[in-house]
């Protein structure tokens, strides 16, 4: 697995905020497009924090909770462009097409089974922010760890599990992948970070990211740029309902 020179860092993680939000360009900074999955942690960490800055105007505004959480999630895909929801449905169809599931990954248009999957990623995802809504959890908090575990998750899968196809972005993010130390490092400083500022609750999140990449890699036999969008999908609600346990339960 090659390295990247450690100079390029700063253009990689420029690739990375460029492939994976919406966000302006960082200034300044060519974008490189190589080694950039290892960054999407921190990506997503600047997402959540948009959604953090929602949630407080929701309690300003006072905005009944399902209100809010609407809110919440709208401004996610709105910040991601519903980048990993496409990976969601895609997936789905090629896991309940057999066989051809690597030619029904690939068709664009959305089968019967995609549909469901995303309606009901969605509704779960809605039910755990009320969960915890409704608990008086820490919503910023929660908000910024499921954001950075999720991001984390894909990281696994690369690590784990071969390409499904020679071409295409799984194939392209395998072919860039660090040494697992290097790939980790950006995601490992912020979930410290995260738990010194927050509490040791968050390294729970750890549990339903490795059962999905586990699970995602199993299911398809290899990955893909669809799968690792649906496991950063399916790893935010696992961590969801799971940090909804913990707090509700004082485990």
């Amino acid at each position: 697995m090659p390295d990247s020179p450690p100079s390029h860092w700063w253009n990689d993680l420029a690739g990375s905020w460029v492939f994976y939000s919406r966000f302006p360009p960082l200034p300044g900074v060519e974008p490189h497009f190589g080694p950039i999955a290892r960054f999407a942690p921190v990506v997503g960490a600047a997402i959540a924090l948009n959604q953090a800055m929602v949630w407080q105007l929701v309690k300003l505004l006072h905005l009944p909770l399902p209100s809010g959480i609407t809110l919440l999630m709208v401004t996610e895909i709105g910040l991601t462009g519903g980048l990993h929801l496409d990976g969601v449905m895609d997936t789905a169809d090629g896991l309940s097409a057999g066989k051809e599931r690597l030619k029904a990954m690939a068709d664009s248009r959305v089968g019967a089974m995609g549909v469901v999957a995303v309606v009901v990623l969605l509704l779960l995802r809605f039910g755990g922010w009320l969960w915890l809504a409704e608990a008086e959890a820490p919503m910023g908090a929660v908000v910024l760890s499921v954001a950075v575990w999720a991001r984390t998750a894909p990281l696994l899968v690369l690590a784990w599990w071969e390409p499904l196809r020679a071409e295409g972005s799984g194939a392209h993010h395998a072919a860039h992948r660090q040494h697992p130390i290097w790939e980790l490092l950006p995601a490992t400083m912020v979930l410290v970070l995260l738990t010194i500022v927050f509490g040791l609750w968050v390294v729970v999140g750890v549990g339903p990211i490795i059962l999905i990449a586990v699970l995602m890699g199993r299911l398809l036999g290899g990955q893909s740029g669809d799968s690792l969008g649906a496991t950063v999908e399916w790893s935010a609600t696992a961590c969801l309902w799971l940090y909804g346990l913990v707090m509700t339960v004082g485990l």
